[in-house]
């Protein structure tokens, strides 16, 4: 498939980003930014089903073919966040990128709780700027219109797949030298998958309260447990 692919920089460094579900490339902004600064080259897709991407059958191993068909080979750092995180992950031994960064990942889709996805749809289908406000209480307004442009964008049929989707999907080791970020307040990290993963040898950094959209809850702090990794 054919991803709307957003690029900006002219770096000699590469970046790629890949977005959580119900978003697109547009939540990026403020790292995006950041690495622009920093001499990067930024690819950020939009997933099959969100952004200006087209929409299809829905699975983890599709949008990682998507990413490898669409996306630099050995950039020199991959970004994922939720489900981005787990295309990434699916993809990141053909991508081969220097490294590879997880953002609150959706690794192990049978902890989300019951009921969750249902919650999502009628989340986005009843979406106002006021609704994802008092929602989001720490997100900047750039943040919350980011949040109401992909929903708007995003393809609701996907929330019907999710629950399809294999419930475990946790790495057994890191293809790349590889971050884990989690979210302390998250929905679908654990103190024992944290424990797990560094036992399979990634590193493993909690960023205290946040949920599970780090780098909105706090930009500050997402971008320190960066440190080295960017």
């Amino acid at each position: 498939m054919k991803l709307h692919v957003h690029e900006r920089g002219a770096g000699d460094k590469v970046a790629v980003l890949v977005h959580g579900g119900m978003s697109d490339h547009g939540t990026w902004y403020a790292l995006e930014d950041v690495l622009v600064g920093r001499g990067y080259r930024v690819y950020a897709p939009d997933l099959r089903g969100h952004g200006l991407s087209e929409r299809a059958q829905y699975s983890p191993e599709a949008m990682a073919d998507d990413l490898v068909e669409n996306l630099p080979v050995g950039a020199d750092v991959a970004i994922g966040h939720s489900l981005g995180a787990l295309a990434l992950s699916l993809a990141v031994e053909r991508l081969r990128p220097k490294k590879a960064v997880y953002s609150d990942p959706g690794f192990r889709m049978g902890s989300v709780p019951a009921g969750a996805f249902e919650g999502m749809r009628a989340m986005v289908a009843n979406a106002s700027l006021e609704s994802i406000r008092a929602m989001n209480p720490r997100w900047s307004a750039a943040d919350v219109q980011a949040e109401l442009d992909g929903f708007r964008k995003f393809d609701q049929d996907f929330l019907t797949r999710l629950g399809d989707f294999d419930p475990d999907y946790v790495p057994a080791a890191p293809v790349v030298p590889s971050l884990v970020q989690s979210a302390s307040d998250s929905f679908i990290m654990t103190p024992e998958l944290n424990e797990e993963l560094r036992g399979n040898g990634f590193e493993v950094r909690v960023v205290e309260n946040v949920g599970h959209c780090i780098h909105r809850d706090d930009f500050d702090a997402f971008l320190k447990s960066l440190d080295g990794w960017i």
